[in-house]
């Protein structure tokens, strides 16, 4: 095959800056993916891994959001490719909502203990009757919130592995606690208007809490809550998405996350 440049200049030029380049007549796609993630640690782990991608021809494209709805909405929208946030009880709760749902989880990242803080009390014994407790308003963390708090014995469920647990699965609340229900990106903003939060460990340490020092109690490492790499259905196969999910479970990665996170964040690979 024979490329006349001279004559067709104005549109390799054109080409070129669509990604693609062209070396001895032959034609090579540049891969590029967008991933969704929450600012912490979400995107920074993926700024982490962005100059690894780019050396195996990955131009990874990183969109930040705040709130946990949007980026999925997103991706089955196929505005995006995919998202780095979710967790298989949140992703289990969002398909039966969204019938549509083109999701599909590919690797376990890592783990946000989630956990309780107050700013009245120093010690959970100190929590008095009828105190008001904030928790997540999306069915996978409220759930998560009320296994929580019985498992520190502030009251007690009909069955304390059920994930989806309601408030109405509460059999006795023996401080007569009360609930706020709030998205859960509010909740350290208005953790000064409550005697205690459970908050999801990406928005307390954005808040510059330490999940390690400043909470009252915190999940253990069993937690089924793995952040998840997702892909759409159309698309995880490709060379793009399996690049970065090698990357995000490299022994780079493990140790970028236990060096900057300290035990706030755990690796889940």
């Amino acid at each position: 095959m024979r490329i006349n440049f001279s004559q067709n200049k104005r549109q390799l030029l054109s080409v070129a800056g669509a990604g693609i380049l062209l070396l001895s007549g032959v034609a090579y796609a540049q891969d590029s993916i967008t991933i969704a993630a929450n600012p912490v640690p979400h995107a920074e782990i993926l700024e982490f891994v962005k100059p690894q991608l780019a050396k195996q021809g990955v131009t990874l494209k990183i969109k930040v959001f705040t709130d946990y709805i949007q980026p999925a909405v997103q991706v089955n929208e196929k505005h995006l490719d995919g998202n780095y946030y979710l967790t298989q009880p949140y992703l289990n709760e969002f398909k039966k909502s969204h019938k549509n749902d083109l999701q599909v989880p590919l690797v376990k990242v890592h783990v946000e203990p989630f956990a309780g803080y107050s700013i009245k009390y120093k010690k959970l014994s100190d929590l008095p009757n009828g105190a008001t407790i904030a928790i997540p308003n999306d069915p996978a963390n409220s759930g998560r919130a009320l296994i929580l708090l019985a498992k520190q014995g502030l009251l007690k469920l009909k069955d304390i592995n059920n994930i989806s647990a309601t408030k109405k699965d509460i059999v006795e609340n023996p401080k007569n606690l009360k609930f706020k229900e709030l998205e859960a990106a509010t909740l350290s903003r208005i953790l000064g208007q409550v005697d205690l939060a459970l908050i999801n460990t990406n928005y307390a340490i954005e808040a510059k809490l330490n999940p390690l020092k400043d909470s009252l109690f915190i999940e253990d490492a069993n937690s089924p809550y793995a952040n998840l790499l997702v892909a759409r259905e159309d698309n995880k196969n490709s060379p793009a998405f399996k690049k970065l999910a090698a990357a995000l479970n490299s022994p780079e990665v493990k140790k970028f996350i236990q060096e900057r996170y300290k035990g706030a964040v755990v690796p889940a690979f």
